[in-house]
């Protein structure tokens, strides 16, 4: 590990002053610590300052006018999960928060560093390994390596690595807005918008600007997404990151379905809204056959690999058992 200099900002002011407005590789924000700790153990993040923000107060789990919710940056993991407010009216981000990690490390893991949670392929975190993503220009590895957990959509020839985070799923499902502080002031992003794709520039999986702080994460209002439900398929039961993961939220009139949002993970370099899909529901019979085509329009899309191509059917697998679990329920609670 390579030695550090350590600050405890009082202030984000002070933060953004100890973080300046240059390279971004010479200091690192930390919170929760749960991804950030493990590479600079393996010597993939090498900053000259570790800026330390988990004291700084960004608000908890606030109700908007709207019905929606505002998520301070430091909130924990296990806090928000167990809000009552999320768990009624967006049960499939509390479902997807605790189908990350493990206890203890979501009594760690923030909301706003989950979403800047870096991949786990193996060739990522193996430094003797070429890799575009740490090392800009030496290659991919993973394109003909092991590649079980490689992206089905929206990759390149630099990178085919998938985004690991769980609560990033319904998040985007939920056209999430997130909030940062820099240099150059607030702004909000849209979540559609805060990850990247690869391209030919793996190593920025995000379009943060050098410094900025995430604040916040604001949920809007969308009363019927208290239907709604997140399923993840990993390789055992506990503490592994998704194989492919669905998060869903649809409404329903007489059989119909009048609106969904869809998204997937364990599918792209950045969480995966599945438009495609949604686009193919609306208007159609609430029925497995309309589920399963639908999924299909989305997958048309694909271009699996040699060792990840059982994905495409696992995907269509699990978006129908949940968009049929979800249509299924008795009257009209969810």
């Amino acid at each position: 590990m390579k030695a550090f200099a350590y600050a405890r900002p009082g202030s984000i002011a002070e933060a953004l002053e100890l973080a300046g407005d240059g390279d971004d590789t010479q200091t690192a924000y930390l919170a929760g610590g749960t991804n950030l700790v493990d590479h600079l153990r393996l010597g993939i993040a090498r900053p000259d300052t570790l800026i330390d923000l988990s004291r700084l107060d960004f608000g908890g789990v606030e109700e908007t006018a709207d019905g929606g919710l505002r998520i301070g940056a430091n909130v924990r993991n296990a806090d928000l999960t167990a809000d009552p407010a999320l768990r009624r009216r967006f049960p499939f981000v509390s479902e997807a928060l605790l189908a990350g990690a493990s206890g203890q490390l979501r009594s760690m893991a923030s909301t706003g560093g989950n979403l800047l949670q870096r991949t786990r392929c193996v060739y990522f975190q193996d430094r003797s390994t070429p890799c575009n993503k740490r090392e800009p220009g030496s290659g991919c590895s993973a394109l003909d390596g092991y590649g079980t957990y490689n992206a089905l959509i929206g990759a390149s020839e630099h990178c085919v690595a998938v985004h690991p985070s769980d609560l990033c799923v319904p998040l985007a499902a939920l056209d999430a807005i997130v909030h940062v502080t820099g240099p150059g002031g607030e702004r909000a992003i849209p979540f559609d918008q805060f990850h990247r794709l690869p391209g030919d520039a793996p190593e920025r999986d995000t379009t943060l600007e050098a410094s900025e702080i995430i604040t916040a994460v604001e949920i809007l209002a969308l009363p019927w997404a208290s239907r709604s439900r997140y399923r993840k398929v990993r390789d055992r039961a506990s503490y592994a990151f998704a194989l492919v993961s669905v998060a869903a939220a649809v409404d329903v009139a007489d059989g119909v379905v009048t609106d969904v949002r869809l998204a997937l993970g364990g599918v792209s370099h950045k969480p995966h809204r599945a438009r495609a899909a949604e686009d193919a529901l609306r208007g159609q019979p609430a029925t497995p056959a309309a589920f399963e085509a639908a999924i299909d329009a989305e997958l048309e899309a694909a271009r699996p690999g040699k060792d990840n191509a059982f994905k495409v059917g696992q995907l269509r697998r699990t978006t129908v058992a949940v968009l049929t679990e979800l249509t299924q329920t008795e009257g009209d609670r969810p």
